[in-house]
């Protein structure tokens, strides 16, 4: 633990409940990251670090904020900087090349308007072409494990920025890999989604074509919720596209290499042992396996670099560099000229897109009802070797990432058992651009089956003491250790499919069409089905604005009330729980069948100053005004 008892580790549930029963306030969060990356300063984590100056506006719009409706309020995100965020230099790791934008990037905006605070903005390989991460005019990123290693790139301030606890999530960018490497790295999870589905307006272009937002987080589970408020068509993003994600469920097979995986760098034994240990976890989820034909994937990869969508890097920064000579890293300004060659001509292009539409439409044969399953890295360098070497062990880095984009992949790097002290190992999940839900539920399961914990309940290591949850902020904040990525939920088991999920009964405005619906689906919540409570509760409307219904159990008399039942996993109604203002809570609804789950109740006190409306027997047949 660190100053004032925050853990190393921030994520959105210990913030929910430390912002929840009042023994944390946003501000002290602002100071102690701020703390952190002045202490850190050293590692080149940050271009522009965290002030509580740049804070100042984004915590006073908390204010005018329903905490309950903003899913991600109070939660300090950091950005990488080729994304815009709005009076801050945008560098893309090149001072000679900084602007300063008016507005924010559209993600950002969006992150912003549900709650999160935008810290500053993190450092990257320069103009986001490399994945080793030191490719920077502003120093080289240390790992956030070992500092001699490299921590991978583009996104490498991002997601050094979520390891070492300067921020809960970081947005990166993801072209090549950049997502996923630093990830894997730093031992993160990097969600990758489908080619549009988050705009990429307001972000400096590396492949316009191929170019995804990313983001990185401690959990799955909080990546998603980061999803929830980003996804979506944006009328002004020429890239932007409509992927809707369905609900979650599990893939009929899982996909591994027939050939033998090469591993590469000084690690190269240990991320060999590991990767035969998560194809040891991936045997124990119960689904079929297939080993295929690799050479498809690895084809498309050389697509990428050896083909002409280096000319679309070039096409979009040329009269930059030609104008700003020495401007650029060296490497990078080598790397970006490489598309000006004489070989990228018109023809060259189209036989690559007729090349790659073949390779796509062979990856969605394959993939159909499938994900692919691969090392995120085959290994890793230090960073002294990463200087000596440029060319290669940045190729060495992007063997298994760089064929995602050009197949319109989607994608998911998760932990898995380390390859040795402080020498973390990532694999990444691969499904199709419509089968994004195949892929989180498969990592879901993954990350299950490497947890030895209760369903429902948080890790030892992990647990919440209540008693913290209540204590004010001159004691301490509530206290938990790090969770490394990893879901709180015991692998899937045939003989007990009720422990994949969790029974949720709602009864106001998180019921389907009204506002708080986007809460639901943005925690992967499904909906079963109608239902009634048992005879036995009273129901009275809050007054709160948006006014809230509360359900009060009497022990005696009372009416039933409609409901909705949802189903989420068990991290997801942790999540869930912390978003939910006092009076209410989460505790069992008794149903008319005589069934209990979970869902909303109403502490008896609230009655009193509350308008009762038992008689309408739900929220919905409330007279509307």
């Amino acid at each position: 633990m660190t100053k004032r008892g925050f853990p190393l580790h921030l994520t959105m549930e210990w913030l929910h409940i430390g912002y929840k029963s009042g023994s944390l306030m946003p501000e002290e969060v602002v100071l102690e990251i701020i703390r952190r990356a002045e202490a850190d300063a050293g590692m080149n984590v940050w271009i522009t670090p965290p002030t509580m100056e740049a804070m100042k506006p984004y915590l006073e719009k908390l204010a005018e904020l329903d905490p309950a409706a903003a899913p991600l309020w109070g939660i300090p995100f950091a950005v990488k900087d080729n994304i815009d965020v709005a009076g801050i230099p945008t560098t893309a790791g090149c001072p000679a090349f900084a602007y300063t934008p008016q507005e924010h990037a559209a993600v950002v905006e969006r992150l912003v308007a549900a709650g999160a605070i935008p810290l500053g903005k993190t450092n990257l390989d320069q103009f986001a072409t490399g994945l080793v991460g030191t490719r920077s005019s502003y120093g080289e990123t240390q790992n956030a494990l070992r500092p001699e290693l490299i921590s991978g790139g583009s996104s490498s301030g991002s997601a050094v920025a979520v390891a070492r606890g300067h921020a809960v999530f970081a947005l990166g960018t993801d072209t090549a890999g950049s997502g996923r490497v630093p990830a894997a790295l730093n031992e993160l999870v990097g969600f990758k989604p489908s080619l549009g589905s988050w705009p990429v307006k307001g972000v400096v272009p590396a492949c316009a074509s191929l170019d995804c937002v990313t983001v990185f987080a401690h959990r799955l589970e909080e990546a998603l919720v980061v999803d929830g408020v980003t996804r979506g068509i944006h009328e002004n993003d020429p890239w932007s596209r409509e992927v809707k994600r369905q609900q979650a469920k599990l893939p009929a097979k899982v996909c591994l290499p027939k050939q033998a995986v090469a591993f590469y760098g000084p690690f190269a034994a240990e991320y060999e042992r590991a990767w035969l240990a998560a194809i040891g976890r991936l045997a124990q989820l119960n689904l079929t396996i297939e080993y295929v034909d690799y050479d498809l994937f690895s084809d498309a990869a050389a697509i990428l670099y050896d083909g002409p969508w280096v000319a679309e890097r070039w096409a979009d920064l040329s009269g930059f560099i030609d104008s700003n000579p020495g401007a650029a890293f060296p490497v990078t300004e080598r790397i970006l000229r490489s598309g000006a060659s004489a070989e990228h001509d018109a023809a060259s292009v189209f036989n690559a897109m007729h090349k790659l539409q073949a390779y796509k439409l062979e990856a969605r044969k394959l993939l159909q009802d499938a994900v692919l399953v691969m090392p995120t890295c085959g290994g890793t360098w230090t960073r002294e070797q990463a200087r000596k070497e440029p060319y290669s062990t940045n190729s060495d880095m992007g063997r298994y990432t760089n064929h995602c984009n050009l197949l319109d992949l989607c994608a998911a790097a998760v932990p898995s058992d380390a390859a040795g002290e402080r020498l973390p190992f990532g694999i990444t999940l691969f499904a199709l651009a419509d089968n994004e839900h195949l892929m989180i539920e498969a990592a879901r399961s993954f990350l299950r089956g490497g947890e030895q914990t209760l369903i429902g309940g948080p890790a030892a290591s992990e647990q919440l003491d209540p008693g913290r949850a209540e204590s004010s902020a001159e004691d301490s904040v509530p206290e938990t250790a790090a969770p490394n990525g990893k879901r709180q939920e015991m692998a899937p088991n045939a003989d007990h499919p009720a422990e994949q999920s969790i029974t949720v009964a709602v009864c106001g405005l998180h019921m389907r069409g009204y506002p708080l619906e986007k809460q639901m689906i943005g925690l992967n919540a499904r909906f079963i089905r109608e239902a009634c409570s048992a005879p036995r509760y009273k129901l009275v409307k809050l007054p709160t604005t948006p006014a809230k219904p509360g359900m009060i159990k009497q022990q005696q008399g009372g009416a039933s009330i409609e409901l909705e039942l949802w189903e989420m996993s068990p991290a997801s109604l942790g999540l869930f729980t912390a978003l939910i203002p006092a009076p209410l809570g989460i505790g069992k609804v008794e149903l008319l069948d005589g069934t209990e789950v979970s869902g909303f109740v109403c502490e008896a006190y609230a009655a009193a100053e509350a308008e009762d409306i038992t008689e309408y027997g739900g929220w919905r047949r409330i007279p509307q005004p």
